[in-house]
């Protein structure tokens, strides 16, 4: 620890946002990273605590605390603080394959199991984060580096989000010769196309799946595994086989009028917007515009929230966010103390933007949809909304949200996006290799690993946990790599 009292001597500061009406005539990235001396600062704040929570990834009172890759925090903050880039990046990518995707849309748990962050602000991690890997673009050190040895052993990975990427790379680096196939147009997953450009750029995606071209990976695109190609093909072409297709099923909104036109699934309006945005520069009449509509957003998490913010984006008439559940408290509460994951209300980019232009939060609590209005066309022309409320079912003595009966009303509406969430991997391929599922339609693994049901077949990600986060997604990649070497080889020095 360089500065002992770094904590003391300099306040959290964080990379800026640009001005709300400047970003929001764009679709770029829109925070501007602080300069190498005022992050060295940044840097010192790290207490180097003797217990860090902070890369502990460990599940306390139920939620996640820390980064689940164990990433060294304390080791490349304090060598942040020296001004030593290239050894913080040399600890950073031993635990982090991705840190160009991380350090842009973790949700950062590190910091919220922060020391510093139990009686103050915690340290910028994830700002440290960005300027560790930006900077070793820069200088050249973050170049590829082709393995010296092959193995012969060939591997193929289903699925280019974040946990096949990660295991891909994994076991490139160990020699295996390894083949990704995606079934988009191009390569990244929920990377390219679930999280929108604002939240990360496209050329950040290209500019690291060019250096795992250049380092060995194989990837084939606009390949439909089980549609396009059997699994019996590429049973008897590979090794071994890695399913990490994510979970993208999303759940649905059954309500009458469903079959209104007009609405959509979140998923499938960010991609439109994301690939209209690359192909063409959001040519008119190439996505799902919600310029000059009336949008509803149904559900309150991430996804909802970069609805609304690319329907800010393009200049709809008014946005409403559906939260089905009590706003959150805006400051922890007694019951949920450091270093538990803080249940509190969180104000994203969105939902700022969307205030700034319309004039208040877009979020609505404890609402939901009882019926879809369609005009003599059947397009979508408005929605009737009921109020909820906590009751406990006496049978089971489970609390649920039910309607209050009388409190519906009626909002125009002409788009409606559904971001309540993914039910688990989609049966067309997991029914193609045969591999069993479990009650959440996730692939089913055997005794905590990540091998199915299917010998020679592994999985990994959201289609082996379910839904959830990008950095929990690497880890998955990891470990599933971990357990394919091993199996290929009868040891691993992968970690």
């Amino acid at each position: 620890m360089g500065n002992p009292n770094g904590f003391m001597e300099y306040e959290r500061k964080d990379a800026a946002a640009f001005p709300i009406r400047m970003r929001i005539d764009n679709y770029n990235e829109f925070h501007t990273p602080l300069s190498q001396r005022e992050q060295k600062q940044q840097g010192e704040r790290c207490m180097d605590c003797g217990v860090p929570f902070c890369q502990s990834g460990m599940m306390i009172g139920g939620m996640l605390s820390g980064c689940p890759l164990n990433n060294l925090i304390p080791e490349w903050n304090h060598l942040v603080s020296l001004g030593a880039w290239k050894q913080a990046y040399a600890r950073l990518k031993m635990t982090n394959n991705f840190p160009e995707f991380t350090s842009r849309v973790c949700p950062a748990l590190c910091e919220k199991a922060c020391t510093c962050g139990a009686n103050g602000d915690p340290v910028t991690v994830r700002a440290n984060e960005y300027s560790v890997i930006e900077t070793a673009y820069a200088e050249g050190y973050a170049a590829a580096q082709p393995p010296q040895v092959r193995t012969g052993k060939k591997i193929a990975v289903i699925g280019s989000g974040p946990s096949g990427l990660a295991a891909a790379d994994q076991l490139n680096r160990r020699g295996h010769l390894v083949t990704v196939y995606e079934r988009s147009d191009r390569v990244g997953g929920l990377l390219m196309y679930g999280i929108p450009n604002m939240k990360l750029e496209k050329h950040i995606v290209d500019r690291k799946i060019n250096i795992m071209k250049q380092e060995g990976v194989t990837f084939v695109t606009s390949v439909n595994v089980g549609v396009d190609i059997s699994a019996q093909e590429l049973l008897s072409q590979y090794d071994r086989i890695i399913l990490a297709c994510g979970a993208s099923h999303p759940r649905d909104i059954q309500a009458p009028g469903r079959d209104a036109e007009g609405i959509y699934f979140a998923v499938d309006f960010l991609r439109s917007t994301t690939k209209a945005l690359l192909d063409c520069q959001m040519a008119e009449g190439s996505y799902l515009s919600a310029k000059d509509k009336n949008v509803i957003v149904i559900g309150g998490g991430d996804t909802g929230n970069d609805c609304v913010g690319t329907c800010v984006r393009h200049g709809a008439k008014s946005i409403m966010q559906l939260e089905m559940m009590p706003k959150l408290p805006d400051h922890r509460t007694e019951n949920n103390p450091w270093p538990e994951w803080p249940r509190v209300c969180k104000t994203d980019y969105g939902q700022e933007e969307a205030a700034e232009v319309y004039g208040s939060d877009p979020r609505v609590y404890q609402t939901t949809v009882k019926e879809f209005l369609k005009d003599e066309n059947g397009r979508l022309c408005g929605v009737v909304l009921v109020k909820l409320e906590s009751r406990r079912d006496e049978s089971t003595g489970r609390l649920s949200m039910q309607p209050v009966e009388g409190s519906e009303y009626t909002v125009d509406a002409e788009l409606v996006l559904i971001a309540a969430g993914f039910l688990g991997s989609e049966n067309y391929v997991t029914n193609a290799f045969g591999v069993e599922v479990d009650g959440r339609t996730n692939v089913a693994a055997k005794d905590h690993t990540h091998r199915t049901s299917v010998d020679h077949i592994y999985t990994a990600g959201d289609m082996h946990i379910g839904q959830s986060l990008v950095v929990r997604a690497i880890r998955e990649g990891r470990d599933c790599a971990r357990e394919v070497d091993e199996d290929l080889m009868g040891y691993t020095n992968l970690s």
